[in-house]
């Protein structure tokens, strides 16, 4: 098996599925209600506040508090009465958050929450390795940071970080840290049952039960700078800047992500931890009303996808979406299509160049149906796409792990932040004015003359798509 870059969960599920094809079935993409995402699934609207539930006067004011145009506000309302019908964990008000661009400014808040750390540090990431940060390494931190009588524990993928060395995490124990792999690829060390294509592809960061991180960045060295001012690289390919975006929360609805990590520690069957003081009275600190969603390969119809094709289907003005691989199941390309044939400004940033080539030619092959629906395609150049966001009507944002692609949804332990109000949203659609501005846009006329070798390599990838 290759070893893996920062995107390997788009690209292990083929090699996943055909070498252990004896011990585990590919699944495919569930079919999602066509009522779910419709004005008649709508609920009433719950926000949790610090002392419990708001009430429907409190929810109106804090809408109207969190738009900043007339109207806004009720379209806060409808997208929050449909999502209510789909999630599972409340919507949770008083959070400040804050958008991360890119690996470096990640890395510098991270390493910034951990020196902050009182209590306890908690990481759980697909890739996990000994970054570095103006000049400091994670592992000295988190060892400096136990030292200090700070607990720390980590989840990584065994897949996710495969080509991490293994005397990395051997130190981390030796100097005091909990460490579990998730689902090991050697049967032998497995504590838990689980099909070999399950992969544990969250990017989460907890500081004291208070402050977290998450999204796309995975604590890899492709992020991290050189001279020249790129990261990272594609085996054969000149090296290359990796787009990304991570979320930073401060806040209650820190809790919901604390819980997700615990509970894939138990699930593991991790070592003995003490969890007291893990879940603190945290005081609202901010304006933002947030929802975490933890998704599994566990669940049916993950309670991501269910909730992005909702929020798709509702739209009523804009969607804008950026995504590392764009390999959309049914339900994604018709709730696509059929939003931007009813007048919705559906669009999309999608790399040019990837460590997953089918995935780029599997997306390639959707993009005439789009293009004829009215979905404008915008294409980054002389960078990798990581990134996966998307803003709704201006209201509604989400930044997260999940990709737009079969995996994330069929495979992957996936970790989401859902955002409500104008400030998140209009922050990243600032971003992503900027990187369309920087992106080539697909025109339709020209890419319905693309050479026959080009409609070859989108046919052979289609026999892949339920893999990736």
């Amino acid at each position: 098996m290759s070893a893996p870059s920062v995107s390997a969960g788009a690209t292990l599920a083929g090699a996943l599925c055909i070498g252990f094809a004896g011990l585990s079935g590919c699944a495919s993409a569930p079919t999602v209600n066509p009522a779910i995402g419709r004005t008649e699934s709508a609920q009433k609207p719950q926000i949790i506040g610090s002392r419990g539930p708001l009430t429907s006067a409190q929810i109106k004011a804090k809408l109207a508090r969190l738009s900043n145009t007339s109207g806004d506000d009720t379209l806060l309302q409808h997208h929050l009465a449909i999502e209510q019908a789909v999630a599972e964990t409340p919507l949770v008000a008083g959070e400040t958050t804050h958008l991360l661009r890119d690996g470096i400014a990640t890395f510098r808040a991270m390493f910034a929450a951990i020196r902050a750390a009182k209590h306890s540090i908690n990481l759980e990431y697909f890739i996990f390795e000994d970054v570095e940060s103006d000049g400091v390494h994670l592992g000295d931190l988190l060892l400096a940071k136990r030292q200090e009588g700070v607990a720390v524990n980590v989840i990584y993928d065994s897949f996710g970080s495969s080509d991490t060395p293994k005397d990395f995490f051997d130190r981390l124990r030796q100097g005091g840290v909990n460490v579990v792999e998730f689902n090991p690829l050697n049967p032998l060390k497995a504590k838990v049952s689980y099909s070999p294509n399950d992969r544990d592809h969250r990017k989460i960061m907890v500081i004291d039960g208070a402050t977290a991180i998450v999204g796309g960045v995975n604590l890899s060295t492709t992020y991290q700078a050189n001279p020249m001012g790129k990261s990272g690289n594609i085996p054969g390919e000149p090296a290359a800047h990796w787009r990304d975006t991570d979320l930073e929360i401060s806040g209650p609805v820190v809790a919901q992500l604390q819980t997700l990590f615990l509970d894939h520690w138990r699930e593991q069957h991790g070592p003995p931890i003490n969890d007291a003081g893990w879940f603190p009275a945290v005081s609202p600190a901010g304006g933002a009303v947030v929802r975490i969603i933890g998704s599994s390969p566990d669940r049916k119809a993950p309670r991501y996808y269910v909730t992005i094709i909702s929020a798709i289907r509702s739209a009523e003005k804009s969607i804008t979406a950026s995504a590392a691989y764009f390999v959309p199941t049914a339900d994604e390309m018709v709730a696509l299509t059929e939003a931007a044939r009813r007048g919705v400004e559906v669009r999309l940033l999608l790399p040019d160049r990837s460590d997953s080539p089918n995935s780029i030619a599997l997306g390639h092959s959707h993009y005439e149906a789009l293009l004829k629906a009215g979905v404008k395609i915008f294409e980054t150049h002389d960078l990798v796409l990581h990134s996966k966001t998307i803003v709704v009507d201006g209201v509604w944002s989400a930044v997260g792990s999940s990709n737009f692609d079969h995996r994330s949804v069929i495979f992957n332990d996936e970790v989401d932040a859902i955002a409500l109000g104008a400030e998140t949203a209009g922050e990243l659609e600032a971003m992503a004015k900027d990187d369309q501005a920087a992106a080539h846009v697909i025109d339709g006329k020209s890419w319905a003359r693309r050479p026959l070798s080009a409609r070859a390599k989108e046919i052979y990838a289609r026999i892949w798509e339920e893999w990736l």
